[in-house]
């Protein structure tokens, strides 16, 4: 039985409706009435973003229900899939894998896929992207069985009931920019502006919420949120003036500043502390596949040193995976994210949580005293660092 999601803004319904809704689980939270549909921005194409039943079109990512279309792997239980069996995947353990935005901070794991690491750690890895918080119901589901995502999303759902636990932390900071129209000077100016984000308690969600918080904006009574899907829906949207301001990636924020508009705040440069994108999994099937998940651990761990090791070998795995020759791009990406970012030893810091936890609290009183701790396990980074793997 899946919950009925009555708005696009939604998302802790469509990562729990999957799991929760038929077996007496928590019922989600509503979005904030400031929330309006991908579908109200004109400019937001299907291709980019969500549409309105909360799809991601034109890709194998997940359905409406927040289920990957044929995904392949592991059952929840870690058994192959009747999917799995059926497209004849042989070679290692298979094990299906989401990842939530195009954007290097998933370069590890474009780099364990692409040069051969999860084939000599004996998993057969099958790696799909599902944007934003839709990953969630896909982990769920159990038709996904590791998620590379924010761990905002994780924690509005396991504030509801559900029980994901992050096992590192691949992006310790917001990897993000606020670009604005050129009319829109200082914060103030943003009253009454539609504002965009990927979707309701999305890392981009809380990124914007913190900063506002910090300006004494109210992201409720101040501004207009638009759900909007990917990032780069967000991007096309600000381009076409579409949104009045949003959070941009760095990589993205020159073609966005070429079409007029600019920077009021840089976060990235900050560095705030943040859970932008962790490897996160439900706690039951890590313990029913403990040495699986180390095997993919040991993996993104071992992918790091090598990336920088061979930067023009890194350089077109991240042209390859963002779909874009452009070398300037890449060129940021890999400065930003392989040589800053992401960490070589990604432990999963409780305090990191600070900022998606009070965002979460203002909206749902259920995370007002949420223990954050019970919900990390550094663990397998702790097992890979003692033998000597992510070292440089």
């Amino acid at each position: 039985m899946i919950c009925s999601v009555r708005s696009l803004g939604v998302v802790v319904a469509s990562v729990l409706g999957l799991a929760l809704a038929g077996c007496g689980g928590a019922a989600p939270a509503s979005a904030p009435a400031s929330v309006a549909p991908a579908a109200s921005v004109p400019g937001a194409s299907a291709a980019a973003g969500a549409s309105a039943a909360g799809k991601p079109s034109g890709q194998s990512g997940a359905s409406a229900a927040g289920k990957p279309s044929g995904v392949a792997g592991e059952s929840a239980a870690g058994k192959p899939s009747a999917a799995a069996q059926a497209s004849g995947q042989s070679g290692g353990t298979p094990l299906t894998v989401a990842y939530s935005e195009l954007t290097a901070t998933h370069a590890t794991l474009w780099g364990a896929k692409d040069w051969g690491i999860f084939d000599a750690n004996g998993l057969n890895v099958d790696v799909r992207l599902i944007e934003s918080s839709l990953g969630v119901g896909a982990l769920l589901s159990g038709q996904v069985q590791i998620g590379s995502m924010g761990g905002s999303e994780m924690l509005a759902a396991d504030v509801n009931g559900a029980d994901l636990v992050m096992y590192a932390l691949i992006s310790p900071v917001y990897p993000y920019k606020f670009e604005a129209q050129p009319g829109i000077k200082t914060p103030a100016d943003l009253k009454g502006k539609k504002i965009g984000i990927s979707r309701f308690g999305s890392s981009s969600d809380t990124a914007t919420r913190a900063w506002f918080k910090t300006v004494g904006l109210d992201a409720d009574k101040d501004v207009t949120i638009v759900q909007i899907g990917s990032l780069a829906a967000r991007v096309a949207a600000l381009k076409t003036g579409a949104l009045d301001g949003a959070v941009c990636g760095t990589t993205d924020a020159a073609q966005v500043e070429a079409a007029g508009l600019h920077p009021l705040v840089d976060l990235a440069a900050a560095k705030i502390p943040a859970v932008n994108d962790g490897i996160i999994a439900q706690r039951a099937w890590v313990e029913a596949n403990h040495d699986t998940m180390q095997k993919f651990i040991d993996s993104i761990m071992e992918a790091k040193p090598r990336e920088k090791a061979d930067k023009p070998r890194t350089l077109a795995l991240i042209k390859k995976w963002l779909k874009d020759d452009d070398p300037a791009k890449a060129e940021v990406s890999y400065e930003y994210f392989v040589d800053t970012v992401i960490p070589d030893a990604p432990y999963p810091p409780a305090q990191n949580f600070k900022d998606a936890l009070d965002v979460l609290a203002a909206q749902n009183p259920k995370a007002k005293g949420f223990d954050v701790s019970k919900v990390v396990d550094p663990s397998f980074v702790q097992s890979a660092v003692n033998r000597g793997i992510g070292k440089s």
